[in-house]
């Protein structure tokens, strides 16, 4: 019994005043900047990394900004985005055409029939002008875009591991960075695109009134999938779906929870839809235009 009570007291005083004399000890060594492992490295770019970190940022740089550089030439054209039954899906869908240009979709293809008297003459008479403002911003603002070109065009930072560029902090979403918060207005235009896309896709069966199939036509359809793939996978959409829910896993059976689970699946993969629904529209775009404009022959079914 005696020595129950001594072990008992010793534990109840000596425990707690371990435990605050380790606490005093590692404060007092952190104050004096003693070596520690991990964190970045004093310099810019500098880094203890051996693989070629420099090449996944490099290529995004690359390729991203070859593909801003494409979609605002191509917006920019205001022809050859249509060959019956196909429609550019920079051009999805059509606010106004311009019966001048060459390759433009017909007057029955346009919402508000042809272009408008009043449009100022310095300015292309373009239907993407309308269109591509709420897909770019949903994608520009995209979370997965973000990481890369935050490290691509910012360096901040570049890499894992690696030191920024500058040495200005990160400051989160603030100050000129505020605009990324429209993400989530920009997602609820972003589902719009998507049956609209498809309905593209499901015209593209008929030409003439004859229904048949092409290569287009398949493009088309993969366009679409892939966007819709990308878009339902957006980080904002599993938040509106369930992240209000303290408990998700508590309503297995619930229509909600199995929403929440497919968002979630395509969310764990938002980068494997990101790449290759930018590649494809851009794809898509150049396919339509060179048929438009007889450089390559669609087959298909009807001719």
């Amino acid at each position: 019994m005696a020595r129950w009570l001594v072990r008992t007291a010793f534990n109840a005083i000596w425990m707690p005043c371990s435990y605050h004399f380790y606490t005093l000890v590692s404060l007092a060594m952190a104050t004096r900047h003693l070596p520690v492992v991990g964190g970045h490295p004093v310099g810019a770019v500098s880094t203890l990394r051996e693989d070629n970190w420099w090449l996944g940022p490099l290529v995004t740089l690359g390729v991203f900004s070859g593909f801003v550089v494409y979609v605002t030439w191509a917006a920019l054209q205001g022809e050859h985005y249509y060959a019956d039954p196909y429609l550019s899906p920079f051009y999805s869908p059509v606010v106004y055409t311009d019966l001048t240009a060459q390759g433009a979709a017909p007057v029955d293809h346009a919402w508000f029939g042809a272009w408008p008297a009043w449009w100022p003459g310095f300015l292309p008479a373009s239907p993407a002008l309308f269109i591509l403002m709420f897909p770019g911003l949903f994608r520009f603002t995209c979370y997965y875009y973000r990481k890369a070109y935050y490290r691509s065009f910012v360096g901040s930072p570049p890499g894992c591991s690696v030191a920024p560029i500058t040495r200005r902090g990160y400051k989160g979403e603030t100050g000129l960075m505020l605009f990324q918060n429209l993400h989530r207005y920009a997602l609820y235009f972003a589902l719009i695109y998507i049956p609209i896309l498809y309905y593209d896709a499901f015209l593209a069966l008929s030409k003439d009134g004859q229904l048949g199939i092409g290569v287009g036509t398949v493009i088309l359809f993969v366009n679409a999938s892939l966007i819709a793939f990308y878009t339902f996978g957006c980080h904002s959409l599993r938040h509106i779906v369930g992240g209000h829910d303290d408990c998700m896993s508590c309503g297995r059976n619930t229509i909600k929870y199995g929403i929440w689970k497919r968002v979630s699946w395509l969310n764990a993969r938002h980068m494997n839809f990101a790449w290759p629904s930018l590649f494809w529209v851009a794809f898509t775009d150049v396919y339509v235009r060179l048929v438009s404009h007889g450089i390559i022959h669609d087959y298909n079914t009807w001719n």
